[in-house]
């Protein structure tokens, strides 16, 4: 139980699940049964491919390689050219890498395809496209301008956090920026998003209206201001919202899972499969791999507020699938944003006198967590800040009390500012943290000086903790919250310096390389049940990142700038620099 001197807000919610309406009205299969599509290459004892050059096998203490062998799309042999040379065979392809650094394929724990492939071309409204706010209001003028009649204005990634003032998107600014167009802006943490009246007359939003289960509207004297908050509010816009088409929507899921084979990712886990288009989510993921192969293996996580028997009657089931996209988990997301303050605290924001609050009641919170784990999903839940946290430990203690042990390795999202107890907490209970490490390097100023203050700033990402617990952390991009950048959130976990800047915040957080590696290698793979995979081994797919340094032994400060050359998944390129 929490300690006494922790306080928790009053829970300002009762939402109902949103069934349905969660959908876009975007164009996507759905009642598909996929028959899973297995890697059914044989493995012979010669080797289809040998690879010989530097070889980081990402094996704590293992000394570096001079090569890997691969039959069948897994690993044969690893060891010196000398002991490889045995599996050459007259059909054997060697490549020689003299350049680069053989290293196993990162592993991205947590990111949005569906979500990111709605705004992937949108105009980029970014801090760090735009130096200030004026610059993004001109950018979505000249946007509007552009715009065809009747077409809606659309953008991306906006941020007011780190603008001087905290300034919205409002409807009022909207509104002369577009007094005919709709415009819709996405705010870069996907928890927010801002509309101009045209759209919330399209829409059909009323001014008195109530807030939606599991949103909110923003209001201004009691009008609208255009400020959505939340899926329950964001998802009302999305049937309204220009729709790319089925040939858009495959070209932008392989354009996105491209970008992370060029960051040298090799799996994915699609962390709200369903929240945009439904169940037919994962057909489309199958059916495009049925095409032609995906540049990288994707693990769903199903988006809870669809209920089991959508995803049942979808042929989604814990662990269907096959070796290119399989669906593993239970998606809940408990509150919001901390740089949108929304995020569900014990205190008060900063120059506030509300901490946010939870998207559930303990019971609805309850009854998702028990449908999950009555199903057999691994679970994921969605905690940002320290009342969240605490509220989603207590879920799921609730719901794994009395139920006999499983290894389905049930994990917390973000945990971006949990206490320490927390951790002992997550072990006591068999879960495990998940962090975005790019909150602290592109948002960690603004959380200490505008935003928390230093106390609560300080307990932000803190993987030595969890580490110190006995956890098995894993670090993540949250894309396209922030981009895929394996190493860069592996930097960041080392040195803790924030964007920027030579400023470190809280370092006794900061954990060893080796530690961070793992992190995004083979404890991420862990997470996602893909032990298959995270190192070059012997019996573990071939999965591999070919890089122009090596990590394992580079300093920690030129990993942000380490590139990848080549990528290939069961030893079949995806990436080529």
């Amino acid at each position: 139980m929490a300690t006494a001197t922790r306080v928790r807000p009053f829970t300002c919610c009762s939402p109902t699940p949103l069934h349905s309406r969660m959908a876009s009205g975007i164009t996507m299969p759905s009642g598909l049964v996929v028959p899973a599509r297995h890697d059914d290459r044989p493995v012979s004892a010669r080797a289809d491919l040998v690879v010989l050059g530097r070889v980081a096998t990402g094996v704590p203490g293992a000394p570096q390689s001079e090569g890997i062998a691969i039959s069948g799309g897994m690993i044969t042999g690893v060891g010196s050219a000398a002991d490889l040379e045995s599996l050459i065979g007259p059909g054997t392809e060697v490549v020689s890498n003299p350049d680069g650094v053989i290293a196993p394929g990162f592993i991205e724990p947590h990111m949005h395809i569906f979500t990111s492939m709605l705004v992937e071309n949108w105009p980029d409204l970014s801090p760090f496209v735009n130096e200030t706010f004026d610059d993004v209001v001109a950018t979505l003028k000249d946007v509007a301008a552009k715009t065809p009649d009747g077409q809606w204005v659309t953008g991306k990634s906006f941020d007011p956090s780190l603008y001087d003032g905290e300034p919205d998107l409002t409807r009022a600014i909207l509104d002369q920026i577009s007094p005919d167009k709709p415009v819709f802006v996405l705010n870069a943490s996907m928890h927010f998003a801002y509309i101009n009246s045209r759209a919330i007359q399209i829409a059909g939003i009323a001014e008195d209206a109530p807030n939606p289960p599991s949103g909110t509207f923003g209001r201004v004297d009691g009008k609208l201001d255009g400020v959505l908050g939340e899926a329950g509010a964001i998802s009302l816009m999305l049937p309204h919202v220009a729709k790319p088409s089925p040939s858009e929507i495959a070209a932008t899921i392989i354009e996105i899972l491209g970008k992370a084979a060029a960051a040298g990712i090799t799996s994915v886990r699609e962390a709200g499969t369903g929240a945009v288009a439904g169940v037919g989510e994962v057909a489309m993921l199958h059916q495009l791999n049925g095409v032609r192969r995906l540049p990288v293996r994707v693990s769903t996580a199903q988006w809870a507020l669809l209920g089991t028997e959508a995803w049942a009657q979808a042929g989604v089931t814990p662990f269907s699938g096959d070796d290119m996209v399989r669906a593993d988990a239970w998606k809940i997301v408990t509150d919001g944003s901390n740089q949108g303050r929304s995020g569900y605290f014990e205190q008060p924001y900063l120059n506030e006198d509300t901490g946010g609050h939870a998207n559930f009641t303990p019971e609805e919170l309850l009854a998702m967590i028990n449908a999950g784990l009555d199903a057999g999903w691994q679970l994921m839940v969605h905690t940002n800040g320290d009342a969240a946290v605490e509220f989603g430990l207590e879920g799921y203690e609730a719901g794994l009390a009395g139920r006999a042990a499983t290894d389905l390795r049930h994990r917390m999202e973000h945990v971006s500012f949990a206490h320490p107890d927390d951790f002992t907490r997550m072990a006591a209970i068999g879960v495990s943290p998940s962090f975005l490490m790019n909150h602290l390097y592109y948002w960690g100023k603004v959380f200490r000086d505008n935003i928390l203050g230093p106390e609560r700033a300080a307990r932000l990402d803190m993987v030595a903790s969890a580490l110190q617990a006995g956890l098995r952390p894993s670090l993540h991009s949250d894309y396209n919250v922030t981009e895929m950048r394996p190493l860069l959130s592996a930097q960041t976990a080392v040195l803790r310096r924030m964007r920027h800047s030579d400023e470190q915040l809280n370092p006794a957080e900061c954990v060893s390389p080796a530690e961070a590696l793992k992190a995004i290698t083979v404890d991420a793979a862990w997470q996602i049940h893909a032990d298959d995979r995270g190192t070059l081994e012997v019996g573990k797919r071939a999965d591999y990142t070919i890089l122009s340094d090596n990590p394992w032994t580079a300093d920690p400060l030129t990993w942000a700038d380490i590139t990848t050359l080549e990528t290939r998944v069961g030893g079949e390129v995806t990436y080529s620099a």
